[in-house]
């Protein structure tokens, strides 16, 4: 079960950007993962990446991934509950204490940080 947000960067005043995220869900067999249409920031401006998934067992680890054009996704931060650090791109995971939503928080995306996110449940 994947989630993926697409992380882009459009100008819309001199010296400042806007980062959309565009996302999409997949779902098959037990697991769902569900998130909103669309989030936006600005460069430098920090953001966070919500992720639902109502149907997560208490043995479900949450992962993100992050893939940049052209190359395959690379794993960022996994979790089974509570938070936990991201050293890079700098930010956070966190997981709701009843495990149903967690977010992963960016602090202050940079052009570099352009990719597709991807929220993920394994057990």
């Amino acid at each position: 079960m994947t989630l993926s947000f697409h992380l882009s960067f459009a100008h819309t005043a001199p010296r400042q950007l806007r980062v959309v995220f565009y996302s999409s869900a997949v779902a098959a067999g037990r697991a769902q993962v569900q998130q909103e249409p669309s989030a936006e920031t600005t460069e430098g401006t920090d953001i966070s990446i919500n992720c639902s998934h109502p149907n997560k067992k208490n043995t479900d680890f949450i992962y993100w991934y992050r893939q940049f054009p052209g190359q395959s996704p690379s794993f960022l931060v996994s979790a089974l509950k509570d938070s936990k650090e991201l050293p890079d791109p700098p930010g956070w995971l966190r997981v709701a204490a009843d495990g149903r939503s967690s977010a992963l928080w960016l602090a202050r995306p940079r052009r570099g940080d352009a990719a597709v996110y991807y929220c993920a449940l394994r057990d």
